[in-house]
């Protein structure tokens, strides 16, 4: 069934509940329109949970990040969407002006450290890795660094989504150029001249675990799940950095539902959803008060950064201008 279609019915499903409901969600009218970015499986996992939980109809509407923001900067003098859920906190920064500052229930929870602008909310934590099929080539023979990406005995072993279309992409192009201060481009020039291009990145594990690569860029939360689901993985951290980095939940400006979109936002970080996120999902809660996802290291452990953001690099335009320029894409 598609999303729309559940939609409806979880309406139905939602008022016969109705003893369950909050008062808040008695209040709202009409449906919730959701921007995300999120794989379909996780839409699919949360989206009745949310509508039999608080009597609200959701309609999401599931497009790759960047195709999120251009479409809600077009749409700016007549916002369609009320919410948008789940895409790189860089890029609902570059776009604060399309958004409402709005404080969620809850907010006392947040991991500080990752509130980076009034406008959006910390939802995740994306922490990005090297999924490896463990059959095509061996942990011990792997790159463990960024650099090591960049040898020529890599050219068309390595699966990234493309940064004009993807995120989480871009948040890999912006921990190079981090990394590497003056000579980023050279060095990303060189990795991407490795890479696989994908249209997605829920599509570089898959590449992964089929053997159309030996390695991919990608999410912590989409390799685990093939790992999890049995597929020849393993997942590495890049010794010389490993980006982590939240992703945000925002409030549309002028959207047509407010009252919905905040009952949407304080839903998806409460900690029952928080939990269904981290024990099932395999995403780290922004939450202090929540473990990390089952067989995931402690991020104590790990070499953790945090890519500087586009606009030290000339902004967005600027650096997916470049970006097409140096891969040819």
């Amino acid at each position: 069934m598609n999303i729309r279609k559940r939609s409806l019915l979880g309406l139905a499903v939602g008022l016969i509940a109705a003893t369950s409901l909050t008062p808040a969600a008695f209040a709202q009218e009409g449906t919730v329109v959701v921007y995300s970015a999120h794989k379909a499986s996780i839409i699919d996992r949360l989206l009745p949970l949310f509508e039999a939980e608080t009597g609200l109809k959701a309609e999401v509407i599931k497009m790759g990040s960047g195709d999120i923001a251009r479409r809600a900067r077009a749409e700016a003098d007549a916002p369609a969407a009320d919410v948008i859920w789940s895409i790189a906190g860089s890029q609902l920064t570059e776009n604060a002006d399309l958004l409402e500052p709005y404080t969620p229930a809850d907010f006392d929870k947040v991991d500080q450290q990752f509130v980076k602008s009034p406008a959006w909310t910390p939802y995740t934590l994306v922490v990005y890795v090297l999924a490896v099929n463990t059959d095509m080539l061996s942990v011990e023979d792997a790159p463990k660094t960024w650099s090591a990406l960049a040898d020529p005995q890599w050219k068309g072993q390595i699966a990234s989504a493309r940064a004009n279309a993807s995120g989480s992409a871009l948040q890999q192009l912006q921990t190079v150029l981090t990394l590497f201060g003056d000579e980023g481009w050279d060095m990303y020039e060189a990795i991407s001249a490795n890479y696989v291009f994908t249209d997605s990145s829920g599509a570089v594990p898959r590449f992964v675990a089929d053997g159309e690569t030996s390695m991919g860029v990608t999410l912590e939360d989409n390799a685990l799940a093939f790992v999890q689901g049995g597929a020849p993985m393993a997942i590495l951290h890049m010794s010389d950095g490993t980006p982590a980095t939240p992703d945000g939940v925002a409030l549309v400006k002028n959207g047509p539902n407010p009252e919905g979109a905040k009952v949407f936002i304080d839903w998806v970080m409460s900690a029952s959803t928080q939990e269904i996120l981290t024990s099932e999902i395999g995403r780290r809660s922004v939450r202090t008060d929540m473990a990390g996802p089952p067989g995931t290291p402690d991020l104590g452990d790990l070499n953790v950064m945090s890519p500087l953001p586009l606009s030290e690099f000339g902004g967005v335009e600027a650096v997916l201008a470049k970006w097409q320029e140096v891969t040819g894409q």
